[in-house]
């Protein structure tokens, strides 16, 4: 399959690209949910059936697991992997700390629990995810259907004492239904605009009766791939305070990437 990128695919797919090739032989690898992560995924399935990459995967969502099978990685669950060498996900949203907004698939609790079980996180994203400050990303909030309304009027009162530009709230649906996670679970999603103090914020948001998980990855991201319209990829490492810029790759011919919806 061929054609050209838009720039934002282009920038996405160098990521992705860029991202699945620092996963090697015999790795436990933690599959990330989204557009961009599909886009490493079948990376890594382009290297499963070329180079001949053995490789364990441990999806982050039902349909990254249907994706990974199908491309012939093979999938297992988080306890048979144990612990992963690498988890690579996308970002609604980064930091220049690395801090992370996630759950814009509804996947943020399961990413979590995947990441935090990893030596290390990648986080593949365009350049038009980086912010000064987060929270212009709605924040998802994964709350259990029960009471739900109750956990939604208890957030909107602590996000009144929080350093946030706005407390609305809202139920996430699918159609006329409330969206429900993996887990069956529900999501709300709190439009604050500015959160002035993540750690603060995540810390507070789990202890409110009802709420499974936030969508804050704080301290959880140890380099994040961020690519570019023209090709250009650049790599952060928060850890090592290195910052690397790569050739280009030539995202807009002959890949595998151009069917896949934004």
């Amino acid at each position: 399959m061929a054609g050209d990128l838009s720039l934002i695919d282009t920038a996405k797919y160098v990521a992705a690209r860029r991202a699945a090739d620092m996963v090697q032989n015999g790795m436990r690898v933690g599959l990330g949910t989204g557009s961009t992560a599909a886009w490493m995924v079948r990376r890594l399935g382009e290297r499963v059936r070329e180079e001949g990459l053995a490789i364990k995967g441990v999806p982050t969502s039902t349909r990254t697991a249907q994706l990974a099978r199908e491309l012939g990685i093979e999938v297992v669950s988080l306890d048979q992997a144990g612990w992963l060498d690498i988890t690579i996900d996308g970002a609604d949203e980064f930091d220049r700390e690395l801090n992370l907004i996630k759950g814009g698939g509804g996947a943020h609790l399961q990413e979590k629990i995947v990441a935090t079980a990893s030596d290390q996180m990648v986080v593949i994203a365009d350049a038009g995810k980086e912010v000064e400050t987060l929270g212009a990303f709605p924040l998802p909030v994964e709350v259990i259907p029960f009471g739900w309304q109750t956990t939604r009027t208890l957030i909107e009162e602590v996000l009144d004492t929080m350093d946030v530009l706005g407390t609305r709230s809202a139920l996430r649906m699918n159609g006329e239904a409330p969206f429900v996670t993996d887990e069956g679970n529900h999501v709300l999603d709190l439009h604050l605009q500015r959160i002035g103090n993540p750690r603060q914020m995540a810390l507070v948001l789990n202890q409110v009766p009802g709420v499974v998980e936030n969508g804050l990855f704080i301290d959880i991201c140890d380099k994040v791939v961020i690519g570019y319209g023209d090709g250009r990829v650049e790599l952060r490492d928060i850890n090592e305070g290195t910052v690397e810029l790569d050739e280009l790759f030539d995202g807009g011919k002959d890949n595998l990437f151009t069917d896949l919806a934004d």
